[in-house]
């Protein structure tokens, strides 16, 4: 079979490896984000398409039997095209999304739905570590009453104001690291997305065990598509044969 997997999660590095593994012809789409990402095996397609009608002549001028969406659970318009294209184009389309964290006894979380909402709920002169990546940051930097730890594995595009530090690491995170990030700081929210997985998941316990309130923002909601939530059960999805 010959897949298009739109990538940039370690799931969707996982999926490639294996199904180039089986004998399949697979090309992973990257956004082109990231410097030096992690490629999977198999062939690698960088940049955008150009919409749904740009992914639409992509998946029909290159022979592609199968779509698999496993980027980021806040990857937005790209689900959303992966959805419209498979619809247009009759290609079988399947989702891969993390499980999302759930909150434990104990924790204080907020859920919103947007950035927006997520920095109008930080009250004045809370000490954050601001964990959403670049989508919306801007919100959260209006607010100059708080002071920022921003933790992105890219720098952003502007310097940061005087209210901001940015912190640039690429994870896994541990817990021991998690809290003694989180007491150096003397951090009072973490702000975050429910992207799911364990690379990140230590920051969530170190909030529990420190008392710091999480404002969670949630994941949007997607077309319909033949959602899973394990690369095996991707591969099955897929139907092979």
């Amino acid at each position: 079979m010959k897949i298009l997997i739109l990538g940039g999660t370690a799931e969707a590095r996982e999926l490639a490896d294996r199904l180039v593994a089986m004998g399949h012809d697979v090309i992973t789409s990257l956004a082109g984000r990231t410097q030096d990402p992690k490629l999977p095996r198999g062939d690698i397609r960088m940049g955008k398409f150009g919409g749904i009608p740009g992914l639409c002549a992509y998946l029909r001028a290159a022979g592609i039997e199968r779509l698999v969406d496993a980027t980021h659970p806040y990857a937005g318009l790209m689900s959303i095209n992966a959805v419209a294209a498979a619809q247009a184009t009759g290609i079988a389309l399947v989702r891969y999304m993390r499980p999302p964290w759930e909150q434990k006894l104990g924790a204080d979380w907020l859920t919103v739905e947007t950035a927006a909402e997520a920095a109008a709920a930080l009250p004045h002169n809370a000490d954050v570590l601001l964990t959403t990546g670049h989508t919306g940051l801007e919100h959260f930097l209006q607010r100059d009453d708080c002071q920022f730890v921003v933790r992105t594995i890219e720098a952003p595009a502007e310097p940061l104001p005087r209210h901001a530090r940015l912190l640039q690491s690429r994870p896994p995170y541990g817990l021991a690291e998690e809290m003694a990030l989180m007491e150096r700081e003397g951090i009072t929210h973490l702000v975050t997305k429910n992207s799911g997985g364990g690379q990140t998941s230590a920051k969530l316990e170190a909030a529990r065990r420190l008392g710091v309130k999480v404002i969670m923002i949630a994941r949007p909601a997607y077309g319909p598509a033949r959602e899973v939530s394990s690369v095996d059960d991707a591969i099955a999805a897929l139907e092979l044969g």
